[in-house]
């Protein structure tokens, strides 16, 4: 450091220059700024590091909190495992009970494995006896059969299925003869999808395997049989590839496996992307939402609703959301209202189809049909009247269903006007019954159908003879009597071809009376 001077030598100090003073003050006013600039940036690490130290805070109480309520649950289920267990033991031993009884009855000759079931009582009666017998065929080719009453089924089977001595093992036996792998030889076109059967099982046996204790937390399945469930599934996975992979997996495989892991508890976390694919697939399934929550996908939940967004499907997307609870998020109006003009779009679209035309207004207006019918039910579901006034949807939707309506009715045919219905020829002459030569057949005439005006037309009739054909080409009566007469035909080279809804008339020589096709509607 340099020594101070002396106050006699600093009047003789020289000013210093307007650039020196330039320069030291541009110094100073730098290291003000850079002094601020620390002083900010340490403030900010203070308070990110108290950020930081209070979000470590609740993290440490949420984690004592959960373990706190994890050891109790633990206990508690420690606590009322014998309880469960007794309860289980009971039920068991009065389902046995009741088996023997019934199996007694029906060696005795006293059941009615074959009565007609007209109630729900009745019903109720019927799963019971294949219940307490564990008749799963029984039961499977029962509930099968009973389609067209799913809503009594639904209502009944878990009652039912209370009757077993082993609800779950009884419930994997009756489906396996289409789940994991359908194992049926003879299959029929409409008979091949029993998913919902499956599902119906399925979704019947939770209540009854619930613990009765502590609930949903604890399945009542002995370990034997969850062990099966869980190679089941494993069966499912692996028969992916011959289902057609993910993409083009059934619908109704999908329920039935994903209801399968929810039943049991047998939900893997390393297979939550393939859930999330398969739930996304198969989303218009009302069940679908809800599934999604069991299988552990209420995180990915929101990047599931975006995609189903951006695929068009903002119907299934709405459902979404509520189950969740991202209604803020997603706001359902705005979705519905793209639904909508997305479904507008697509009936126009088959409108201006080429390759289509002859029903082409047909579809398009199933297709606006069908997009109404379900956001009127969707406002109704979820009170969104104040929102979305469905006003004027309902009075689109009357108008086209009016439309189709007045499609639908019969042409009037004035009665002054005597023309073929099938193919549009001319009728014979008005007076050519009166001719002396005409024959009069005693045959019932055909049944005429007036076509509507809605279906497709008929094809054009075959081009007129050139020439009379063989049949009619002697003036004599002929031999067949029921061969129409060539006074009442018309001239030769315009008379149409056969009717095209009407056997030839030349196949009546076989002495047989023409059998008339049924008439064809769509």
């Amino acid at each position: 450091m340099g020594s101070i001077p002396d106050p006699g030598e600093l009047t003789e100090l020289t000013p210093p220059s307007f650039d020196e003073f330039q320069r030291q003050t541009s110094l100073m006013t730098s290291c003000t700024l850079l002094w601020k600039e620390l002083s900010d940036h340490f403030t900010s690490l203070e308070q990110n590091l108290l950020k930081k130290s209070e979000a470590i805070k609740r993290k440490i109480q949420t984690l004592d909190e959960e373990t706190k309520e994890s050891l109790h649950e633990l206990e508690r289920r420690e606590v009322t495992i014998e309880g469960s267990v007794k309860i289980a033991l009971g039920k068991v031993e009065v389902s046995k009970e009741a088996a023997i009884m019934a199996l007694e009855r029906d060696t005795a000759g006293d059941g009615d494995e074959d009565g007609e079931v007209d109630d729900g009582e009745g019903l109720l009666l019927k799963l019971k006896c294949f219940c307490l017998k564990m008749d799963s065929p029984g039961l499977w080719r029962f509930v099968t059969g009973k389609k067209k009453e799913l809503d009594a089924l639904r209502a009944q089977m878990p009652l039912a299925l209370a009757e077993c001595v082993d609800p779950a093992r009884f419930v994997i036996e009756a489906i396996s003869e289409v789940f994991p792998v359908d194992k049926r030889v003879d299959k029929t076109e409409r008979g091949n999808d029993l998913g919902w059967a499956c599902v119906l099982m399925l979704e019947s046996l939770i209540p009854v395997v619930v613990d009765p204790v502590i609930g949903k937390s604890r399945l009542l399945v002995t370990p034997s049989v969850k062990e099966r469930a869980k190679k089941i599934a494993e069966t499912w996975k692996a028969s992916l590839e011959e289902r057609g992979g993910i993409e083009n997996v059934k619908t109704p495989d999908v329920h039935t496996f994903l209801q399968h892991l929810v039943t049991f508890g047998i939900v893997k976390k390393e297979d939550v992307n393939l859930y999330r694919k398969l739930v996304v697939g198969s989303a218009w399934r009302k069940q679908m939402p809800k599934l999604a929550v069991s299988l552990g996908l209420s995180d990915k939940m929101p990047d599931m609703i975006e995609e189903l967004i951006n695929k068009g499907q903002q119907l299934d997307a709405v459902h979404f959301t509520y189950e969740v609870g991202l209604v803020d998020k997603f706001p359902p109006v705005p979705l519905l209202k793209a639904f909508l003009k997305d479904a507008k779009k697509a009936a126009a679209s088959i409108l201006e189809d080429p390759n289509n035309t002859g029903r082409a207004a047909h579809l398009a207006g199933r297709k606006e049909q069908s997009a109404l019918r379900a956001v009127i039910k969707c406002i109704e579901e979820y009170k969104l009247e104040a929102e979305f006034p469905p006003e004027n949807l309902k009075k689109r939707l009357e108008q086209l269903e009016k439309g189709k309506t007045e499609k639908r009715k019969p042409v009037q045919v004035p009665a002054n006007k005597r023309t073929r219905a099938n193919n549009g020829g001319p009728m014979p002459p008005a007076k050519a019954g009166r001719l002396t030569n005409a024959y009069v057949s005693s045959f019932p005439t055909a049944p005429t159908f007036v076509r509507s005006p809605s279906h497709a037309q008929y094809p054009a009739p075959v081009p007129p003879y050139h020439s009379p054909p063989n049949m009619y080409g002697s003036r004599s009566p002929p031999t067949n009597p029921y061969v129409y007469s060539p006074e009442a035909a018309p001239m030769a080279g315009s008379y149409p071809g056969a009717p095209l809804t009407y056997p030839a008339y030349g196949g009546y020589g076989n002495g047989m009376a023409p059998a008339y096709q049924q008439a064809y509607y769509r």
